[in-house]
């Protein structure tokens, strides 16, 4: 028996024999859903959004927690019965609080299926302004250029995090969580550089991680723009099952192989957390 399933035998004969609501484990955690949540986030322009178009969003006191600080604003869940943690972050520049990165962030310890591992899981998406530093670096090839691109996503994502870390803990807990991820994936890349080439495609790059087993890691970068979307855990395997669902759909309406169509098909790793 796999230790998931020795958690949840616990769980079961603690409700038994304790009369702890094991139901409640199972429970969606209420409002707002992942969809909604990832709403909020999707509706923030950058170099257009300012702080109080940012505010006006964030006006959720019935489920959620408001945390600034000087150049940063988050919007937090409350965490509720403890498995779930959720939050949309933006930070501005200081002289004219116009965003210049989002980020948005859900783990969920609950499991989706009885016995069937991984339970926890972790969605990440972020989207910033490159800086001009990492714009005009002179590199010896495009996968050179990616990784350096990552460093700063896993970079500016901690320090974002850690800013408003003394209002927020929790807060500053998941973007180290989140940094580790990042830093993961650069391991793998550091070894082989070439699987750089693996970062803008929908399958994304899989890596090992110590918390979560499973990762993966998907960036695109247009112009001085880049957007990075991170799954870990029961997330990951849902990224996974997914895509491989609309490539064969796709590969019915057309005679392409699989990783033609990976390229061509109209797939999110954010289409996730429909229903979820």
């Amino acid at each position: 028996m796999t230790s998931k399933a020795i958690r949840l035998l616990v769980l079961v004969v603690c409700g038994l024999l304790a009369g702890c609501s094991v139901v409640d484990f199972f429970r969606p955690e209420g409002k707002p859903s992942n969809q909604k949540i990832y709403e909020t986030y999707r509706q923030i322009e950058l170099k257009k959004s300012n702080a109080a178009d940012v505010l006006m969003l964030f006006d959720r006191p019935d489920y959620a927690l408001l945390s600034q600080s000087k150049s940063i604003i988050v919007l937090a869940g409350d965490k509720k019965k403890g498995y779930k943690m959720w939050f949309d972050m933006v930070s501005f520049e200081e002289n004219e609080l116009i965003a210049n990165r989002k980020y948005v962030f859900i783990s969920d310890e609950k499991p989706r299926q009885l016995f069937v591992a991984p339970w926890e899981g972790v969605y990440y998406d972020c989207q910033m302004v490159l800086s001009k530093k990492v714009l005009d670096e002179p590199y010896a090839n495009e996968n050179a250029r990616r990784i350096a691109i990552l460093k700063q996503v896993g970079e500016d994502s901690r320090r974002d995090a850690a800013d408003v870390g003394a209002d927020n803990k929790d807060i500053a807990i998941c973007g180290m969580l989140i940094g580790q991820a990042i830093d993961a994936a650069r391991v793998k890349l550091d070894e082989s550089p070439a699987l750089a080439t693996k970062l803008n495609r929908p399958s994304g790059l899989e890596f090992t991680h110590p918390g979560y087993d499973k990762g993966v890691l998907m960036m695109v970068a247009d112009g001085d723009t880049v957007t990075l979307h991170l799954a870990l855990g029961s997330f990951a395997k849902k990224w996974k099952l997914s895509l491989e669902k609309k490539i064969k759909e796709e590969m019915q309406k057309q005679p392409k192989n699989e990783s033609e169509l990976e390229g061509q098909v109209e797939w999110s790793p954010n289409s996730i957390l429909e229903n979820w």
